[in-house]
């Protein structure tokens, strides 16, 4: 070889170590895992045969970058899509996805799975209504059957390093709380602490399963103002928030915080974030136009009164700027609210991130 070509190849070589690098830099996490409701499904109920509970047809993805629906209850992009983003990863995949095409479970769970399904809850039951969907508990257990593929793949040693550098997204809760609102027969089981003692609970133990399954960076979202959703705001003529649905959100999410803190206590080699979600949406509903909103009641898409009457279906109508509106459905944000929600769970400062933010979970 000669000079000239020695140095070409060097270089070339050199560029491509240049490149790696930098997406090594990029990438802070080896891999994500999704664990949630249809705040972060990103196409598991897709799979599920008799679940009403999809988003697979329009208007949903209007504005995602292939135009057509994925199964994201938004208009584009959700919260897990906007985390991984900041993390240097590509989206996580559904689950279920994976198993349908018989894919090779562990080469495709190396930078992350999602197990999040719409409509799921913390309890079992809680997609009675919409007659399917994969509860924590299921979620849990798919993701032990990750774990273990990855260490028939990869060797139970590097399965054991990537799962403990790798970041576990938990955002669930609001279904169960629809549930106790909606269902006369839960409040006459169980008092409003009793039921959001047994959320915390039941989600202790599913978060211990997951550390016995090598988690060690928890994210966790407390629930958001579910009592401001254009679904409780339609219920009523003054089109005001449901302000007993909310109290319940405050007290769980208070009782979720000091969970977190007690499991810290318990296993003190995990390490967790907890974003307030419930501030920061409200100071949105407070104060839209501080955060490029002019309109927080209505929803983007559906028909009636605040496009709330009827849900986001084929048949529906939706707003030309999606921009300007928090809400896309009847319950869920737009891809502009989940932009801005996941850019203060990030670098948001310590008054909504308990005890650091996500930048700083993802860097110990």
């Amino acid at each position: 070889m000669g000079h000239k070509s020695f140095v070409v190849s060097f270089l070339f070589i050199l560029c491509l170590e240049i490149l790696r690098f930098n997406f090594l830099e990029a990438q802070m996490v080896p891999a994500m895992f999704v664990f949630g409701d249809s705040l972060v499904d990103v196409g598991n109920n897709n799979h599920l045969s008799v679940s009403i509970a999809k988003a697979d047809f329009p208007f949903n993805g209007i504005d995602f970058p292939t135009k057509k629906p994925t199964g994201r209850f938004s208009n584009g992009k959700n919260a897990a899509d906007f985390i991984a983003e900041k993390v240097g990863l590509p989206s996580s995949p559904p689950y279920l996805s994976l198993i349908s095409k018989k894919n090779d479970l562990a080469s495709s769970s190396l930078t992350g799975v999602s197990f999040a399904s719409g409509g799921a809850g913390i309890l079992n039951g809680t997609d009675q209504a919409l007659r399917q969907a994969i509860p924590l508990t299921k979620q849990v257990a798919d993701y032990a059957m990750v774990r273990e593929a990855l260490v028939q793949k990869i060797g139970s040693s590097a399965a054991r390093a990537l799962v403990s550098k790798s970041l576990f997204v938990v955002v669930i809760g609001s279904n169960d709380l629809f549930d106790y609102n909606g269902k006369s027969d839960l409040q006459g089981k169980y008092t409003p602490e009793q039921y959001l003692n047994q959320m915390a609970s039941i989600l202790k133990d599913r978060l211990k399963r997951l550390h016995a399954n090598g988690a060690r960076k928890f994210f966790s979202a407390g629930v958001g103002p579910i009592g401001c959703t254009p679904s409780q705001r339609v219920k009523n003529e003054t089109q005001v928030c449901n302000e007993e649905l909310n109290s319940w959100v405050v007290n769980y999410n208070q009782v979720l915080k000091s969970m977190l803190e007690q499991l810290k206590q318990e296993l003190q080699d995990i390490n967790y974030s907890y974003f307030d979600t419930y501030t920061v949406l409200n100071n949105i509903v407070q104060n839209p136009t501080n955060y490029g909103f002019s309109e927080v009641k209505a929803a983007c898409c559906g028909r009636g009164d605040l496009r709330a009457k009827i849900p986001c279906v084929p048949v529906a109508k939706y707003c030309p700027n999606r921009r300007d509106h928090l809400f896309w459905d009847l319950y869920h944000p737009t891809e502009a609210a989940a932009n801005i929600l996941v850019d203060t769970i990030f670098d948001g400062p310590s008054d909504y991130s308990f005890p650091m933010n996500l930048r700083q979970l993802v860097s110990v």
